[in-house]
């Protein structure tokens, strides 16, 4: 059965567009080709799934609080803001003054993530400073199901969001690590829709919840452990 795309989900989706389509007109990178085992939310196909998903609570808040990356290393900054914006219902928080907070600033500062980004463990600490609830979890400590239904349910539910430290080469992406919110899930072809904060190189897209999850289950140099996913609530 063939799914029309519903108005707002159009609308949504074009605004996400043009927002990825301007900073990738400012950004220095050039955009790059996507790989075949991922879907562009900008395809026909990655409409549909948009559509279809009965798992997208979180897309309307995190496409309304999108931001871009404003530094190689910061995807986790773009990314914590985004959440962080969309819990409020505001725009207070910006990568800009992301660390004028003196409980963010002596956890890491902005110097030392532009150095060297961050891994799990000091996303889920840089979260908490700025008053949110945060659950960590590595993949060694999880699995793919247990990824998949702790996701899937965050994402069916308002006022949470789910953030995912992955191996971007282990999805065909270039390159290293990287950091950005899931904001939907499609039972039908068990796909994650990843909105990709380094917009001037990818748009959003469906990835596979086992490639994903093989993604995350890869160890991150800095630390030495696992990457995973976080849960974050008020």
């Amino acid at each position: 059965m063939v799914h029309k795309v519903s108005s707002k989900v159009n609308l949504a989706i074009k605004a996400l567009i043009l927002g990825f389509a301007l900073s990738a007109c400012s950004a220095i990178a050039q955009p790059l080709a996507l790989p075949d085992n991922l879907i562009s939310i900008t395809s026909d196909s990655g409409k549909k799934l948009l559509s279809a998903s009965q798992s997208k609570t979180d897309y309307p808040p995190l496409s309304e609080y999108f931001v871009t990356q404003s530094h190689p290393a910061y995807c986790g900054v773009a990314s914590m803001t985004i959440v962080i914006n969309a819990l409020h219902g505001d725009r207070k928080l910006t990568q800009d003054n992301f660390f004028d907070n003196q409980k963010t600033n002596q956890i890491a500062s902005a110097l030392s993530i532009q150095w060297r980004g961050m891994n799990l463990d000091t996303l889920g600490k840089l979260l908490e400073s700025h008053n949110v609830k945060v659950q960590v979890y590595h993949a060694t400590d999880t699995n793919l199901s247990t990824f998949r239904d702790l996701v899937t349910e965050n994402l069916k539910q308002s006022n949470n969001f789910v953030l995912v430290n992955y191996l971007r080469r282990s999805i065909g992406q270039e390159s290293g690590g990287h950091i950005s919110p899931i904001a939907a899930y499609d039972r039908s072809t068990d796909r994650f829709l990843i909105l990709y904060v380094a917009s001037y190189k990818y748009p959003p897209v469906w990835v596979k919840a086992e490639e994903l999850w093989q993604s995350i289950n890869t160890i991150d140099n800095d630390g030495g452990k696992t990457r995973g996913f976080v849960l974050v609530s008020p």
